[in-house]
Protein backbone atom coordinates (compact mmCIF):
# COMPACT_ATOMS: atom_id res chain seq x y z
CA UNK A 1 0.00 0.00 0.00
CA UNK A 2 1.28 3.48 -0.80
CA UNK A 3 2.28 5.67 2.09
CA UNK A 4 0.65 9.00 2.80
CA UNK A 5 3.39 11.63 2.60
CA UNK A 6 3.02 15.31 3.35
CA UNK A 7 3.33 16.44 -0.31
CA UNK A 8 0.91 13.76 -1.50
CA UNK A 9 -1.64 14.63 1.17
CA UNK A 10 -1.40 18.30 0.30
CA UNK A 11 -1.83 17.48 -3.36
CA UNK A 12 -4.99 15.48 -2.79
CA UNK A 13 -6.50 17.71 -0.12
CA UNK A 14 -5.68 20.96 -1.87
CA UNK A 15 -4.52 20.84 -5.48
CA UNK A 16 -7.08 18.34 -6.72
CA UNK A 17 -9.90 20.31 -5.18
CA UNK A 18 -9.27 23.07 -7.65
CA UNK A 19 -9.56 20.96 -10.78
CA UNK A 20 -12.50 22.58 -12.49
CA UNK A 21 -12.51 25.70 -10.32
CA UNK A 22 -15.08 28.15 -11.56
CA UNK A 23 -17.42 25.37 -12.68
CA UNK A 24 -19.75 26.27 -9.84
CA UNK A 25 -20.78 29.64 -8.48
CA UNK A 26 -19.35 30.77 -5.15
CA UNK A 27 -22.68 30.52 -3.31
CA UNK A 28 -23.90 27.22 -4.74
CA UNK A 29 -22.87 23.68 -3.92
CA UNK A 30 -24.55 21.15 -6.18
CA UNK A 31 -26.96 19.12 -3.99
CA UNK A 32 -26.85 15.35 -3.73
CA UNK A 33 -30.62 15.24 -3.33
CA UNK A 34 -31.24 16.42 -6.91
CA UNK A 35 -29.13 13.66 -8.43
CA UNK A 36 -30.59 11.27 -11.00
CA UNK A 37 -28.79 7.94 -10.82
CA UNK A 38 -26.25 6.66 -8.33
CA UNK A 39 -23.22 8.82 -9.19
CA UNK A 40 -22.40 12.14 -7.47
CA UNK A 41 -23.29 15.08 -9.74
CA UNK A 42 -20.65 17.34 -11.35
CA UNK A 43 -18.67 19.28 -10.37
CA UNK A 44 -18.28 16.84 -7.46
CA UNK A 45 -15.41 14.53 -8.38
CA UNK A 46 -13.37 11.82 -6.67
CA UNK A 47 -9.78 12.60 -5.77
CA UNK A 48 -7.10 10.33 -4.33
CA UNK A 49 -3.41 10.33 -3.58
CA UNK A 50 -1.02 10.85 -6.51
CA UNK A 51 -0.46 7.52 -8.28
CA UNK A 52 -2.72 5.89 -5.71
CA UNK A 53 -2.41 2.09 -5.71
CA UNK A 54 -4.63 1.42 -2.72
CA UNK A 55 -8.42 1.19 -3.19
CA UNK A 56 -10.43 4.38 -3.50
CA UNK A 57 -13.16 5.16 -1.01
CA UNK A 58 -16.50 4.56 -2.74
CA UNK A 59 -18.90 7.47 -3.16
CA UNK A 60 -22.41 6.90 -4.50
CA UNK A 61 -25.90 8.36 -4.22
CA UNK A 62 -28.71 6.37 -2.61
CA UNK A 63 -31.87 6.73 -0.54
CA UNK A 64 -30.96 6.28 3.10
CA UNK A 65 -33.36 6.69 6.02
CA UNK A 66 -35.66 8.85 3.92
CA UNK A 67 -32.93 11.05 2.42
CA UNK A 68 -31.42 11.03 -1.08
CA UNK A 69 -27.84 11.29 0.11
CA UNK A 70 -24.17 10.54 -0.46
CA UNK A 71 -22.94 7.13 0.68
CA UNK A 72 -19.31 7.15 1.91
CA UNK A 73 -17.90 3.64 2.19
CA UNK A 74 -14.26 3.12 3.11
CA UNK A 75 -12.87 -0.40 2.80
CA UNK A 76 -9.10 -0.31 3.47
CA UNK A 77 -9.29 2.71 1.18
CA UNK A 78 -8.61 6.43 0.84
CA UNK A 79 -10.42 9.18 -1.05
CA UNK A 80 -12.26 12.49 -1.11
CA UNK A 81 -15.23 13.77 -3.06
CA UNK A 82 -14.45 17.38 -3.88
CA UNK A 83 -16.38 20.42 -5.10
CA UNK A 84 -14.43 23.48 -6.25
CA UNK A 85 -15.74 27.01 -5.79
CA UNK A 86 -14.75 30.35 -7.20
CA UNK A 87 -13.16 32.26 -4.29
CA UNK A 88 -15.80 33.51 -1.91
CA UNK A 89 -15.69 35.50 1.30
CA UNK A 90 -15.55 33.34 4.38
CA UNK A 91 -18.42 35.07 6.20
CA UNK A 92 -20.54 32.01 5.57
CA UNK A 93 -22.16 29.13 7.38
CA UNK A 94 -21.65 25.57 6.21
CA UNK A 95 -24.60 23.28 6.86
CA UNK A 96 -25.28 19.59 6.26
CA UNK A 97 -26.63 16.48 7.93
CA UNK A 98 -24.91 13.15 8.29
CA UNK A 99 -25.19 9.65 9.74
CA UNK A 100 -22.54 7.24 10.93
CA UNK A 101 -23.68 3.73 10.13
CA UNK A 102 -20.54 1.66 10.68
CA UNK A 103 -17.76 3.25 12.77
CA UNK A 104 -14.10 2.29 12.66
CA UNK A 105 -13.13 1.59 16.30
CA UNK A 106 -9.46 1.13 15.40
CA UNK A 107 -9.03 4.67 14.05
CA UNK A 108 -7.19 7.32 16.05
CA UNK A 109 -6.66 10.77 14.53
CA UNK A 110 -3.79 11.42 16.94
CA UNK A 111 -1.53 8.71 15.48
CA UNK A 112 -0.13 8.54 11.95
CA UNK A 113 -0.40 4.76 11.72
CA UNK A 114 -4.10 4.88 12.73
CA UNK A 115 -5.19 8.19 11.23
CA UNK A 116 -8.49 7.31 9.57
CA UNK A 117 -11.96 8.80 9.80
CA UNK A 118 -15.27 7.29 8.66
CA UNK A 119 -16.57 10.66 7.50
CA UNK A 120 -15.34 14.24 7.27
CA UNK A 121 -16.67 17.44 5.74
CA UNK A 122 -13.93 19.95 4.90
CA UNK A 123 -13.64 23.61 3.94
CA UNK A 124 -10.64 24.73 1.89
CA UNK A 125 -9.15 28.19 2.47
CA UNK A 126 -6.75 30.14 0.28
CA UNK A 127 -4.29 30.97 3.06
CA UNK A 128 -1.45 33.19 1.72
CA UNK A 129 1.98 31.62 1.58
CA UNK A 130 3.51 34.31 3.78
CA UNK A 131 1.22 33.28 6.64
CA UNK A 132 2.48 29.70 6.62
CA UNK A 133 5.46 28.48 8.70
CA UNK A 134 8.72 27.94 6.85
CA UNK A 135 8.69 24.14 6.66
CA UNK A 136 5.10 23.89 5.44
CA UNK A 137 5.73 26.77 3.06
CA UNK A 138 8.63 24.85 1.54
CA UNK A 139 6.49 21.74 1.12
CA UNK A 140 3.70 23.80 -0.45
CA UNK A 141 6.13 25.30 -2.94
CA UNK A 142 7.31 21.80 -3.83
CA UNK A 143 3.73 20.60 -4.23
CA UNK A 144 2.83 23.60 -6.39
CA UNK A 145 5.81 22.96 -8.64
CA UNK A 146 4.33 19.56 -9.47
CA UNK A 147 0.75 20.74 -9.89
CA UNK A 148 -0.94 22.57 -12.74
CA UNK A 149 -3.47 23.92 -10.24
CA UNK A 150 -3.01 26.48 -7.44
CA UNK A 151 -2.42 24.79 -4.08
CA UNK A 152 -3.89 26.75 -1.16
CA UNK A 153 -2.65 26.47 2.34
CA UNK A 154 -5.33 25.54 4.89
CA UNK A 155 -8.13 23.04 5.40
CA UNK A 156 -10.65 22.83 8.24
CA UNK A 157 -12.14 19.34 8.43
CA UNK A 158 -15.16 18.51 10.58
CA UNK A 159 -15.10 14.88 11.69
CA UNK A 160 -17.14 12.21 13.43
CA UNK A 161 -14.76 10.38 15.78
CA UNK A 162 -15.09 7.42 18.13
CA UNK A 163 -12.30 8.36 20.54
CA UNK A 164 -12.25 12.15 20.92
CA UNK A 165 -14.91 14.30 22.53
CA UNK A 166 -16.98 16.82 20.55
CA UNK A 167 -15.22 20.18 20.41
CA UNK A 168 -11.75 18.63 20.38
CA UNK A 169 -9.44 20.31 17.84
CA UNK A 170 -6.18 18.87 16.53
CA UNK A 171 -3.72 18.93 13.65
CA UNK A 172 -3.42 16.03 11.27
CA UNK A 173 -0.38 13.99 12.36
CA UNK A 174 0.78 14.23 8.73
CA UNK A 175 0.58 18.01 8.25
CA UNK A 176 -0.41 21.22 10.00
CA UNK A 177 -2.12 22.33 6.77
CA UNK A 178 -5.03 20.04 7.66
CA UNK A 179 -6.71 20.58 11.03
CA UNK A 180 -9.62 18.69 12.50
CA UNK A 181 -12.57 19.70 14.63
CA UNK A 182 -14.56 16.86 16.20
CA UNK A 183 -18.31 17.48 16.03
CA UNK A 184 -19.68 14.06 17.01
CA UNK A 185 -18.15 11.53 19.40
CA UNK A 186 -18.66 7.94 20.50
CA UNK A 187 -21.89 8.76 22.31
CA UNK A 188 -23.63 10.15 19.20
CA UNK A 189 -26.37 7.80 17.98
CA UNK A 190 -25.65 5.63 14.94
CA UNK A 191 -28.04 5.23 11.95
CA UNK A 192 -29.65 8.58 12.69
CA UNK A 193 -29.52 11.83 10.74
CA UNK A 194 -27.88 14.60 12.76
CA UNK A 195 -27.73 18.22 11.54
CA UNK A 196 -24.68 20.49 11.58
CA UNK A 197 -24.25 24.20 11.01
CA UNK A 198 -20.85 25.86 11.35
CA UNK A 199 -19.55 29.43 11.23
CA UNK A 200 -16.57 28.71 9.00
CA UNK A 201 -14.79 31.99 9.75
CA UNK A 202 -14.98 31.38 13.49
CA UNK A 203 -13.72 27.83 13.07
CA UNK A 204 -10.85 28.98 10.87
CA UNK A 205 -9.82 31.50 13.53
CA UNK A 206 -9.92 28.82 16.18
CA UNK A 207 -7.87 26.30 14.21
CA UNK A 208 -5.57 28.58 12.19
CA UNK A 209 -5.59 31.77 14.26
CA UNK A 210 -2.00 31.10 15.23
CA UNK A 211 -1.03 31.76 11.61
CA UNK A 212 -3.46 34.41 10.39
CA UNK A 213 -5.73 37.00 11.98
CA UNK A 214 -7.51 37.42 8.64
CA UNK A 215 -9.80 34.69 7.36
CA UNK A 216 -8.91 33.94 3.71
CA UNK A 217 -11.43 33.16 0.95
CA UNK A 218 -13.07 29.75 0.65
CA UNK A 219 -12.19 27.95 -2.58
CA UNK A 220 -13.62 24.48 -2.08
CA UNK A 221 -15.44 21.93 0.03
CA UNK A 222 -15.00 18.17 0.26
CA UNK A 223 -16.50 15.07 1.80
CA UNK A 224 -14.22 12.18 2.61
CA UNK A 225 -13.67 8.96 4.50
CA UNK A 226 -10.76 6.56 4.77
CA UNK A 227 -9.68 3.29 6.36
CA UNK A 228 -6.32 2.71 4.66
CA UNK A 229 -4.13 3.06 7.74
CA UNK A 230 -6.19 0.77 9.98
CA UNK A 231 -7.08 -1.63 7.15
CA UNK A 232 -10.69 -1.64 8.35
CA UNK A 233 -14.14 -0.77 7.00
CA UNK A 234 -16.55 2.10 7.72
CA UNK A 235 -19.81 3.45 6.33
CA UNK A 236 -21.47 6.86 6.61
CA UNK A 237 -23.94 9.05 4.71
CA UNK A 238 -23.95 12.80 4.10
CA UNK A 239 -26.91 14.91 3.00
CA UNK A 240 -26.81 18.11 0.96
CA UNK A 241 -23.96 20.47 1.86
CA UNK A 242 -24.83 24.17 1.70
CA UNK A 243 -22.73 27.30 2.04
CA UNK A 244 -24.67 30.48 2.72
CA UNK A 245 -24.26 33.87 4.46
Amino acid sequence: MGRRTLPSLLAVFFGAWLAGAGAASADLITPFSATVGDQPPPPWHVSGLPRQSKPFTRFSIEDWAGVHALRVEADRSYGNLVHSLTPTESVHHLAWRWTLDEPNPAADLRERRLEDTPVRVCVLFDLPLESIPFYDRTVLRLTRSHSSEPVPGASVCYVWDQKLEPGHALHSPFTGRIRYLVLRGHDAPLHQWLPERRDVAADFKRLFGDESETVPPIIGVAVGGDADNTQRHSLAHVGDVTLAP
